[in-house]
């Protein structure tokens, strides 16, 4: 029997208010708030009924320059400076505390051994604590800073370290457009020691210009190296992050700049002209194969997150104090300490958010994995050539992923490599188990064994890009070829189903055409027909051209191998599927919208699945919908965690906080099965950046939040911003819960995706 993609039920109690049977729903009505028209354009305002609270029975998922005068300033309150730069005090920001448990070291021991044939260490350790260390923090304050004084922060974890002479930490600060402290300059660069509890300012006026320019960083590496030379060097990075295509760092003031791509970090530290002991990215999504192999030539270790990183960020405290209390600490130890500290303070303050972060011998690594990664992908390619492009999909689906709502594609490679079968894979990840001296996770991460790699499939234009930083980097051509032929015959399979779909067609009874390959469209496609898939066009497609099979292997293929449409009909409350039909089946959620007489509500997608004794997926549902505080909210769950202690369920509701685009993150388990909210993340738009930002901690009271929605109008038009309610003042106190919807307004689909990433949507019900 094909496996079924399962999902979690929900299950009405009475709370004793008992089950409303009246109730006014999500439009007009006493308890309701009707739909607004604005001279924003149209808003769709919902309205709450009453609020009933759900037990939710979890289930698996199936699957630089310069100099001048030093001048000492500090980060305490004060009022705002004359240039007009905001003070900053303990009290202000996010909730950022310098504070972390007592107990930061884990039972894990880190891993000492070394791959025979590695190369040496670069960076001798003197030993008996006569070494002399520089710490280089590369400071892009960014939106992390102005909006919410992450990099203040960062600051004041530095100043309240204790070390000597021998211990210099230089940080360069720019790429704001407004600091929360009275000291460092919006307006301009500039160069700090952090001494004495103290910030000394060591050059006021580094010019204005991009922290994401390679130059910049460059000229920052030579300042250090002359003014502080030392026999121990260490690069930070600290700003956003995107990873393997989009590299590092958002400049605020110059978001024309882009961000520095791996190729980009490449040249800068070739024109530093140092290498290093570690480099660290106190940074998301950084710790993956691409930038590992990359910074072989210029460090000896990486220390770095798979995953989106907690607002705090690393806690620099202990681990800057260990350092001066001795200056000989082995570097593993010393990574072991950074690591520890970042975990256990983000179990403590950021709970419900995924944290990862791992230390990479970049000797042993560059030594073992280039050769195991070329047979891993010429495996893979060999899969695709003989018409096992199914395996590698359902590999790829089931594989962790990191940053799942961005789209990025990063994916952990040793999962990935053990799902793919094959002994090239099993070779694959133990070496990079290996490779990986130190690795800590929240107790909700599964999977994640330090290094992520970019695999595509769900946005395959990001699959030229980044073969184009393959080459700048030296990436192995191999693994190039084996994703550019992978997405080749996955936007095949998207252009035979007929192109990117939406639920339109369903909400409007005009489902879509049968999904089976037709040579046309396939041809269509490989000819220049980009319009068929969303986000190609000629300027990134040439991956296209890298086709594992002939065009009339492919037609064969895909029309054996495709999901169809047609059979998505309900039968007495029931769609029944073959076996066959079931197998190219991916996901499966229940998409729920709300009728407002001018067009449909998107109240987003869940995994509340039910299959009756014959397997059949079941049209079941409660008419109810999340809510807060009583006002129905857009749901997206994004994943779901199973562990042995515990069964994680995140996703995110779409919202403007104080007028800005965010992602409030939602979370289930065990022990709050009626959810909470751990935070936001930033949810950028129109090309504002491809990098990913640290999350929020954590909401602060007062602030206004406006939840969103998207809205499909019975003219055509769509919006991916109407209002639903009416504002949301934040007190932390918001409590989650089912509410009941007007049955007679409520409609809901099921969307299946199937081995190609193509969505279907069932004829819809109302409930």
């Amino acid at each position: 029997m094909a496996n079924r993609p399962v999902g979690r039920k929900k299950h009405i109690t009475d709370d004793g208010k008992g089950i409303s049977t009246s109730h006014s729903g999500l439009g007009s009505g006493p308890v309701g708030v009707p739909r607004q028209t604005s001279s924003a354009g149209k808003r769709a305002a919902v309205g709450g009924g009453l609020s009933l609270p759900v037990i939710i029975i979890l289930v698996v998922i199936f699957m630089m320059r310069g100099g001048g005068t030093e001048q000492t300033y500090d980060t305490s309150s004060s009022s705002s400076s004359s240039s007009g730069q905001s003070s900053y005090s303990q009290s202000q920001g996010y909730g950022y505390s310098a504070s972390v448990p007592s107990s930061l070291v884990s039972d894990q021991k880190p891993d000492t051994s070394v791959a025979s044939g590695s190369r040496d260490k670069r960076t001798q350790i003197i030993g008996d604590g006569k070494d002399t260390v520089t710490v280089m923090v590369y400071m892009c304050g960014t939106d992390l800073e102005s909006k919410y004084g992450m990099a203040t922060n960062d600051l004041r974890e530095m100043m309240g370290a204790t070390y000597g002479d021998n211990v210099n930490v230089i940080v360069y600060t720019g790429g704001c457009s407004g600091w929360k402290n009275s000291s460092v300059s919006s307006s301009v660069n500039q160069i700090w020691q952090v001494k004495g509890g103290q910030l000394v300012n060591l050059v006021r006026d580094d010019g204005s210009k991009a922290m994401t320019d390679h130059n910049t960083l460059s000229s920052f590496i030579k300042y250090c190296t002359a003014n502080f030379p030392a026999n121990r060097n260490e690069l930070i990075f600290w700003d956003h992050g995107g990873g393997s295509v989009s590299g590092y760092g958002y400049d605020e003031k110059y978001k024309g700049s882009g961000s520095m791509r791996l190729g980009d970090i490449g040249k800068a530290l070739s024109d530093g002209g140092t290498t290093f002991d570690f480099i660290g990215f106190d940074a998301c999504l950084m710790a993956t194969a691409e930038t590992a192999l990359l910074l072989d030539k210029y460090a000896d270790y990486m220390i770095a997150s798979e995953e989106t990183e907690p607002g705090i960020g690393w806690y620099y405290t202990n681990w800057l104090t260990k350092l001066g209390q001795d200056t000989s600490v082995s570097t593993i130890d010393l990574c072991r300490n950074i690591i520890d500290d970042y975990t256990s303070a983000c179990a403590a303050q950021c709970r419900g958010q995924k944290t990862t972060l791992s230390l990479t011998d970049l000797a042993e690594f560059a030594n073992t994995v280039p050769a195991k990664l070329g047979a891993f992908s010429r495996s893979v390619s060999g899969l695709i050539e003989n018409e096992n492009y199914r395996t590698v999909s359902d590999a790829r689906y089931t594989t962790r992923e990191f940053a799942q709502s961005s789209k990025i594609d990063q994916v952990d490679l040793v999962h990935l490599a053990m799902n793919m079968g094959t002994s090239e894979g099993s070779e694959l990840a133990e070496a990079i188990r290996s490779a990986v001296k130190y690795n800590r996770t929240s107790t909700d991460m599964t999977n994640a064994y330090g290094i992520s790699v970019y695999f595509p499939y769900k946005r395959t234009s990001y699959v030229d890009p980044a073969c184009s930083e393959y080459d700048a980097i030296g990436f192995d051509d191999d693994y190039a070829k084996c994703i550019r032929q992978f997405a080749s015959l996955e936007v095949s399979g998207q252009a035979a189903a007929g192109g990117t779909s939406s639920p339109v067609s369903t909400l409007f009874g005009t489902l879509s055409g049968s999904g089976v390959s037709t040579n046309d469209l396939v041809s269509s496609l490989l000819s220049g027909g980009f319009d068929l898939i969303s986000g190609l066009d000629s300027s990134n497609t040439s991956f296209l051209s890298d086709r594992a099979m002939s065009a009339e292997e492919t037609d064969t293929y895909i029309s054996h191998n495709s999901f169809d449409p047609t059979a998505l009909v309900w039968n007495n409350g029931a769609i029944s599927l073959s076996e066959e039909q079931w197998e190219l089946v991916h996901d499966l959620d229940l998409n729920v919208f709300y009728f407002t007489g001018d067009g449909y509500i998107d109240l987003g997608l869940d995994n509340t699945i039910t299959f009756d004794e014959n397997n059949d997926l079941v049209c079941e549902n409660d008419s109810t919908w999340l809510s807060v505080n009583g006002q129905p909210v857009a749901y997206y769950r994004t994943d779901t965690t199973v562990t042995d202690d515990d069964t994680v369920i995140s996703g995110y509701i779409p919202a403007l906080v104080n007028g800005e685009r965010m992602k409030l993150i939602v979370v289930f388990n065990d022990a709050q099965p009626y959810g909470y909210i751990a935070g936001a993340s930033e949810d950028y738009r129109d090309g504002q950046t491809e990098t990913t930002a640290k999350n929020v901690t954590e909401l602060n009271a007062g602030d206004e939040i406006r939840f969103i929605c998207d809205f499909y109008g019975q003219d055509g038009g769509f919006s991916d911003i109407d209002y639903i309610g009416a504002p949301h003042i934040y007190d932390g106190n918001e409590v989650l819960s089912n509410t009941e919807i007007d049955s007679g307004k409520m409609v809901i689909s099921y969307r299946f995706t199937d081995i190609y990433n193509n969505e279907y949507w069932t004829p819809t019900v109302k409930r």
